[in-house]
């Protein structure tokens, strides 16, 4: 069995497709894993504890909703935040 953070996983996938639209954005592990931190904690987490069939099968379902645009939603305003702000200078 597995367990499997949906949004997570999703979040990850699309944060280079809406890091592409901020070309003055800091692109290090740090700020991605900031903006990534941000952005989820503004989702809401969508586990799922199935086999690898399941799961795979489960996300393609989900991906037709609104998860999609709520994820780069998220990500937009996050690399906003961070790109005002990084940690480190």
């Amino acid at each position: 069995m597995i367990l499997y953070n949906f949004m997570e996983a999703e979040a990850k996938y699309h944060l280079k497709e809406v890091l592409n639209k901020y070309p003055n954005a800091c692109k290090c592990e740090e700020c991605k894993n900031d903006i990534l931190a941000i952005a989820l904690n503004n989702l809401p987490p969508k586990y799922i504890s199935r086999s690898i069939g399941e799961v795979s099968s489960k996300l393609n379902s989900q991906l037709e909703g609104q998860f999609p645009a709520d994820i780069l939603r998220e990500l937009t305003k996050a690399a906003e935040i961070v790109t005002r702000n990084p940690r480190h200078k």
